[in-house]
């Protein structure tokens, strides 16, 4: 806080706690409105609700089991204690909304010692479930809401799996939290590119440059015409290449290449580490003339990630590593839906969502969700959109199933081996990827479009067929 903030704070605290003599002699039917103002929002606040969705597994009653999930997520637990009044559930309590069940598993999915101790057997039941949480057991406070929805659920006894699979959110609840910084929009004009796919890729190999090796690099890339590059997630602040070093050498190129070419190629700098030290790396990228800071979301925390953006205008582009830990299993952990629901309330302005037929697990349906999920709004009141960045195993014949799965070009389209292994060199790399994203415009073929333009004919015959 700015000296003159911390004046007007201290001055406001004084007003409130040091007598005011005027505040003092109020009315006391102007003491009695606002009483009532306030008990007013306060209801009002839990008649709003927060919307999950679950796929459940359990040898139980799954209505039993929905209703035990409300109350170990609100004011209840194993038995009903003396202060958990009738009136105080009818205010607090998750409500069950809905159940479907759904065809019963023949083993379960889940160890669970609490059933074997039982001697509890099958069926399993499977089910979809849906709660609602009154907003008022949580407020605006982001890990609450997370532990609201994601937390001891996934330890009930009476479950064998879990998995949230849907989180909505009221729209002016939304607003509560913070805004990307850049969006969509702030990266096109800081990059300079107000129309057509934004093309990336990414320092290879991930660790072990010098930083000065790895200015070398960034201006061989900045050269080939990227519009975007990034450092790995492994790659944050290293004993070769600290950010000390790292980003002062690295900017020196990218600001020279933008006096050249009048092009400013956005660089995100992994800056992952304890919150203060984030904080202390980003202010270096901006004054160094940086417009983006990368981040591993799951091992950084929503609140370092909250502090982040709150202390910066920098593009935040939010790396994903790890989500396959939270999400691989059908009956447990998260879908990107929720996940990136939640992520977004921290303020990034890019979330991964891996590549189609890439070289991660995932499947393409999934990949395809993940970034209409980034593209959709979260709120009716501001455009909170974020930028979905596909990589993974991508190069110019990824393109066609990547525009027919999306049908826009608002993406970030990251390409590692299919720029920097390119036979003719990295330019090359990027040629045949812009290239591929003209054919998609103009309703042709690779192979058709690639007859006039060599990088493309030459990526195609090195990388293989075009991803159908």
């Amino acid at each position: 806080m700015s000296g003159s903030g911390a004046v007007a704070s201290g001055r406001a605290a004084a007003d409130i706690h040091g007598g005011g003599d005027a505040a003092a002699q109020g009315s006391g039917a102007g003491q009695g409105a606002r009483a009532h103002a306030q008990s007013a929002a306060d209801a009002d606040i839990y008649i709003q609700r927060i919307y999950a969705s679950y796929l459940i597994e359990t040898p139980f009653d799954p209505r039993q089991v929905a209703e035990t999930m409300a109350g170990e997520q609100s004011c209840g637990t194993f038995a009903r204690v003396r202060d958990e009044t009738d009136e105080l559930r009818a205010r607090a309590r998750a409500t069950v909304e809905s159940i479907e069940e759904l065809a019963a598993a023949p083993a379960p999915s889940l160890p669970n010692a609490y059933l074997e101790r039982r001697g509890v057997a099958g069926p399993w039941r499977r089910a979809r479930v849906s709660l609602s949480f009154p907003l008022g057991n949580i407020g605006a406070n982001l890990p609450t809401l997370a532990a609201t929805v994601a937390g001891n659920l996934y330890d009930l006894g009476e479950l064998t799996g879990l998995r949230l699979e849907s989180l909505r959110l009221p729209s002016a609840y939304r607003m509560r939290f913070d805004l990307p910084a850049q969006g969509v929009a702030g990266t096109r004009a800081s990059i300079g590119a107000a129309s057509g796919c934004l093309v990336g890729t990414i320092i290879k190999p991930n660790v072990g440059l010098s930083a000065r090796q790895t200015a070398a690099l960034v201006r061989e890339l900045c050269e080939a015409g990227v519009d975007f590059i990034k450092d790995d997630e492994v790659c944050a602040d290293p004993v070769h290449a600290p950010l000390a070093e790292r980003v002062p050498a690295v900017m020196e190129v990218i600001r020279a290449h933008a006096e050249r070419s009048g092009r400013h190629v956005m660089m995100a700098f992994n800056i992952s580490d304890e919150t203060d030290a984030m904080l202390r790396h980003a202010e270096l990228v901006q004054r160094e003339g940086g417009s983006c800071v990368m981040a591993s979301l799951n091992w950084c925390g929503f609140s370092a990630i909250q502090s982040l953006r709150r202390s910066t205008p920098l593009a935040i582009h939010g790396h994903r590593n790890g989500f396959g830990a939270l999400s691989r299993h059908p009956l447990l952990g998260i879908s990107y839906q929720a996940w990136q629901t939640l992520w977004r309330l921290t303020g990034v302005d890019h979330m991964h969502v891996h590549g189609l037929q890439g070289k991660f697990a995932q499947p393409d349906q999934e990949v395809v969700e993940a970034a209409r999920d980034c593209a959709a709004r979260m709120s009716d009141s501001a455009d909170d959109r974020v930028l979905p960045a596909f990589s993974s195993g991508q190069w110019a014949g990824t393109v066609p199933a990547t525009w027919q799965a999306i049908g826009s070009e608002d993406l970030l389209f990251m390409s590692g081996g299919g720029i920097l292994a390119h036979p003719d060199g990295p330019a090359a790399g990027v040629a045949s990827i812009r290239q591929a994203w003209q054919a998609q415009r103009v309703g042709l073929s690779l192979e058709e479009y690639s007859r006039n333009m060599p990088e493309l004919r030459v990526a195609l015959q090195r990388f293989g067929k075009p991803a159908a």
